[in-house]
């Protein structure tokens, strides 16, 4: 997959999903959470089986110190959902009725800056595993951003400029990251592979609270549906894994 059908499936996703919410209902959940089902089983499977053996790899940089890369994202992720609410993980309960003329900003910076650092494992050889489930969890993560957005007093011009902005955050992660490891941006690409751990602590943090999260109200109670959405995630990527496994010299 070239540079430019990578950029355009990102920014079509988010853009698509977001603009969705003009068109179709917003109460029927159904159909997005198994598709949230589906991703996080789906990117949190690429996250064991390829980014994480490719970081702890790098002959330059200290093995034991990985971990706590690794662990910074995680909690990065952590505080930075205080600000977005979960919208990343498609919740639309927080629609701010009671608050139309107040703009989320806390919400938009984090989820911008949320898809930027998602955007950031595609120029390490993981580009055909990645973009698919990038791209799928952009559905309900825009389509919850669009929801919120149509709560408050913005118009509809203002909400299309805003779901663009969020739209091209993860095309330029991409853009970034590339520059970075090809050492194209100064001398930071010495720096990549740390990068690279905080954003594999950040997609475990994505890919499990979205498996704990969507489904059903109870979590502990079996949901079949659910189920074959995460067992078909798993599949996908271990599929993925076993026919690309040739090719990753690492």
């Amino acid at each position: 997959m070239n540079d430019f059908s990578i950029f355009a499936l990102l920014f079509a996703s988010a853009f698509a999903s977001g603009i969705a919410v003009f068109f179709v209902k917003r109460d029927n959940t159904n159909t997005l959470k198994l598709v949230l089902s589906f991703t996080g089983a789906y990117l949190f499977s690429i996250t064991v089986l390829d980014l994480f053996p490719h970081v702890y790899y790098t002959p330059g940089e200290p093995r034991e110190t990985i971990g706590i890369y690794v662990l910074t994202g995680f909690f990065f992720q952590l505080v930075l959902e205080q600000f977005s609410h979960g919208v990343e993980h498609g919740h639309l309960h927080h629609t701010h009725e009671s608050r139309r003329n107040v703009f989320p900003l806390g919400i938009m910076l984090s989820l911008c800056l949320h898809a930027l650092l998602e955007g950031m494992p595609l120029a390490a050889r993981h580009q055909n595993e990645l973009v698919f489930g990038i791209a799928l969890h952009h559905v309900p993560a825009a389509f919850a951003l669009g929801s919120l957005l149509i709560h408050t007093s913005l118009s509809k011009r203002g909400i299309v400029l805003l779901l663009i902005l969020f739209s091209i955050m993860t095309p330029l992660g991409f853009l970034l990251s590339k520059g970075i490891s090809s050492g194209g941006i100064g001398n930071i690409e010495r720096y990549f592979d740390r990068i690279m751990a905080m954003v594999i602590g950040v997609f475990l943090h994505i890919s499990t609270t979205i498996l704990f999260e969507s489904g059903s109200a109870d979590h502990h109670k079996f949901n079949r549906r659910k189920m074959i959405a995460v067992i078909l995630g798993i599949t996908v990527a271990l599929a993925n894994f076993l026919l690309n496994s040739g090719g990753h010299g690492h």
